[in-house]
């Protein structure tokens, strides 16, 4: 694992998180007036757009991030263990 793909994952839960959070904050309940007179009160959940928005940014670069870093782990594994076996130039076959 390389540095950049260390941060890039911790980058991804730091962004996980704070879509988790966000999520939470944007929530609100609210109480709804009676439709007719002897009705009772009802509630209700309001959501906040920017909160939302918010929260819907983090976890598409929560997920962009992942997705980066399990590339770099990945393709940094393949050729590690690939370069040690195979020549460093491409042989031709005449």
């Amino acid at each position: 694992m390389t540095v950049r793909s260390a941060v890039e994952l911790v980058l991804a839960v730091a962004a996980a998180v704070g879509c988790v959070v966000s999520w939470i904050v944007s929530r609100s309940t609210v109480v709804v007036a009676p439709i007719a007179d002897g009705e009772p009160t009802t509630t209700s959940i309001s959501y906040s757009a920017p909160w939302l928005l918010l929260a819907f940014v983090l976890g598409t670069l929560a997920g962009v991030l992942f997705v980066l870093a399990s590339v770099r782990v990945c393709s940094s594994t393949r050729r590690g263990s690939a370069g040690a076996s195979a020549p460093s130039q491409p042989t031709r076959v005449q």
